[in-house]
């Protein structure tokens, strides 16, 4: 019999009896999704008043879960579940949790996050039961690392692995290595040291993905040849907000042989640099990536990469260009850099105002209309708005005189520059 909760936590079948029961889940969800639940000492009720309505994937966060309860109950109702999110628990002993993942034999994935596991300790025969997994998240539990070298050493086709939030400054190099890892997510730790980040190349061989955004990771000293064999088979990385503060860092990326995907962005080195400069250098630095901080590099872009780099250092000191640089002049050659080029409209032109023999030099708004125009020339050939017809002269074309006599036209759309004329003739009475 399930024991009475206390006012410490509850047990998993309390909450799962609780939470599928027909009442507060009455529906179905698909073939096998039912569980007939045996009254304990009497005969077998209704088949809907007494199955439990279970989906094969249980979210059961915050529920306040301690502890197993009855493992044979919940061998009956987990048989056919596949993933269990029991994130945000009160899960503080590893023999519990182990209670629960032996009972739920086709279990794939796994959450723990945020369940009280600092100081617990996992003796090797309750890790047995985790075998089955193949994704298993640990964010924010503090679980030791020798923790974590035990649960690897223990699952054979351990695939993903979330470790974010521990505090983990060091790591410690594993005897047995896991080849099966293709994900290692292990954001917000204390990692600055690469040393630390060169023990997960030998303790996951298999590696596709690498996320370690928030760590304080200061340079990467490793040559190409260590780097090369370090990460045979990444394919991604993630740096973000990490302390790297060198181009030389960023280059040394191009020694994994197989990367295409990388994140880089709230790190030192590109503060002083505008969004366009930041892609551009970072495209023309790593020539085999095709994914830089989420967005796709096409070939145009990254040409435009390559040649804005030649230019951007082309007036360096020969010692200060990288590397990078005379491997693109070999390919590009020597740009100069490119003609900057005004492309705002012009709001203002100098002109000469003829009128009746007499000229006037004046500057005008080119934003205005020829109303506006016209009443800015009646304090210089003194006339009304009315009493005047309005010219103008193109001296770069061999047409004569354009009468300005529409009052709404914009001054811009006649294409007026500095040295063309307005002719002003009074209107005869």
């Amino acid at each position: 019999m399930e024991p009475p909760a206390d006012r410490f936590g509850r047990s998993f079948v309390e909450v799962i009896s609780e939470k599928y029961s027909p009442e507060n889940f009455p529906y179905r969800r698909g073939p096998g999704m039912g569980v007939v639940v045996v009254p304990a000492g009497g005969p077998q009720g209704s088949p809907m008043k007494d199955r439990l309505n279970m989906p094969s994937i249980l979210v059961l966060n915050g529920c306040g879960i301690n502890r197993a309860g009855d493992q044979a109950e919940i061998a009956a109702f987990c048989a056919h579940v596949i993933e269990l999110d029991l994130s945000h628990n009160k899960l503080q002993d590893w023999q519990e949790i182990s209670k629960i993942i032996s009972s739920i034999p086709n279990l794939g994935f796994l959450n723990l996050s945020s369940n009280p596991l600092a100081g617990a300790t996992l003796e090797p025969h309750w890790a047995e039961p985790f075998s089955r997994v193949r994704r298993l998240v640990l964010n924010n539990t503090q679980v030791s690392w020798d923790t974590v070298l035990l649960l690897t050493r223990e699952i054979p086709d351990l695939e993903e692995l979330f470790l974010c939030l521990n505090e983990y400054s060091s790591v410690s190099a594993p005897t047995v290595t896991c080849p099966t890892l293709r994900l290692l997510h292990i954001t917000d730790n204390s990692l600055q040291d690469w040393a630390e980040v060169r023990k997960f190349g030998s303790m996951f061989p298999g590696l596709d993905t690498l996320v370690m955004a928030n760590n304080n990771l200061g340079t990467i000293p490793d040559s190409k040849d260590i780097l090369q064999r370090l990460f045979p088979n990444l394919r991604s990385i993630n740096l973000n907000n990490s302390g790297l503060n060198r181009w030389e860092d960023i280059e040394k990326l191009n020694f994994f042989p197989k990367l295409v995907e990388v994140r880089l962005q709230g790190i030192p080195l590109l503060e002083t640099y505008t969004n366009v400069e930041r892609r551009s250098l970072m495209i023309a630095h790593l020539p085999a990536i095709s994914l830089l901080n989420g967005s796709v590099v096409t070939d145009s872009e990254r040409e435009d990469a390559e040649r804005f780099f030649i230019r951007y250092h082309v007036e360096f000191p020969e010692k200060e260009l990288p590397f990078r640089y005379h491997s693109l002049v070999t390919k590009y050659g020597k740009l100069e850099p490119l003609a900057e080029i005004d492309l705002r409209p012009r709001w203002r032109a100098q002109v000469e105002v003829h009128c009746e023999g007499k000229v006037e030099q004046l500057t005008i708004r080119l934003d205005q209309n020829v109303a506006a125009l016209k009443k800015q020339l009646t304090t210089v050939v003194q006339l009304s708005t009315n009493s005047m017809r309005l010219y103008y002269i193109d001296k770069c074309t061999a047409f004569g005189p354009e009468e300005m006599k529409y009052n709404t036209r914009a001054l811009h759309s006649y294409s007026i520059q500095d040295g063309d004329e307005l002719l002003v003739v009074p209107k005869s009475k």
